[in-house]
């Protein structure tokens, strides 16, 4: 189940809730009590390089796609 993090705009606290998706624009209340809440952007860390896959990420051709069969 996803995680959404808010904060609290009356004590500035910030908390996690985990809900599903269909409720994820839904209100959620701060634990001390609070309900002038805002939902904070997550941002995601992707890691790698521009430079493509590394031959042990199995980028380094060979297979189909990755080398000769899909001509």
């Amino acid at each position: 189940m996803p995680r959404y993090e808010y904060r609290c705009r009356t004590c500035g606290s910030t908390f996690e809730v985990s809900r599903p998706m269909a409720e994820s624009s839904a209100p959620a209340g701060c634990p001390s009590g609070h309900d002038d809440t805002v939902k904070l952007l997550s941002a995601v860390a992707v890691g790698g390089t521009s430079a493509g896959p590394s031959p042990a990420a199995g980028g380094g051709g060979g297979g189909c796609c990755g080398g000769g069969c899909c001509g």
